[in-house]
């Protein structure tokens, strides 16, 4: 599969996105927010999935001042809060501003894989501990121990000649 196929497939969430119109550049070209981030050096599909997972409020800040910061943009876009809301509003499942921003939430395949991987490890090592338990168990005495109830019913203590009555 080619790059360019892979592109469309993996980042085609975020087209609407990507090629809406942030407005025109100097030369009266028409600007979209895939080729303003080409021009910053940005990864558009990248900072379109950073963005989809940002609160709403600190996406529109960052893409506002990615507008902000193009360097032939023309007068006609001064209101680059404006335009970064409206472009914003096109990601897909935007975070809210009250979710968590320190790691991201499982989901319950997730979840419920790691349960089941740890039920297996737990088994795994049940299951050791016995086999090994039976093998030891039926292993026979090692030669040359001898049991010592049964040696002192064949052959009595008898005590040594000096020693007493």
């Amino acid at each position: 599969m080619s790059q360019s196929a892979s592109i469309s497939v993996v980042g085609s969430e975020f087209d609407d996105f990507l090629f809406s119109r942030i407005g025109r550049d100097r030369n009266d070209t028409p600007l979209s927010v895939l080729s303003a981030l080409a021009r910053l050096g940005i990864d558009p599909w990248q900072e379109a999935a950073e963005l989809a997972r940002l609160p709403r409020e600190t996406a529109i800040e960052r893409l506002a001042f990615s507008i902000a910061a193009l360097p032939d943009r023309a007068s006609a876009h001064p209101e680059q809060g404006t335009i970064a809301a409206r472009l914003i509003a096109l990601l897909p499942h935007q975070a809210s501003s009250e979710a968590p921003t320190g790691g991201t939430l499982a989901k319950e395949g997730d979840v419920n894989k790691f349960r089941a991987g740890i039920y297996m490890s737990v088994v795994l090592i049940a299951f050791t501990l016995v086999a090994q338990w039976v093998v030891v168990s039926r292993q026979p005495a090692p030669v040359g121990h001898v049991d010592a109830t049964a040696s002192s019913a064949a052959f009595p203590r008898t005590p040594s000649p000096g020693s007493g009555p």
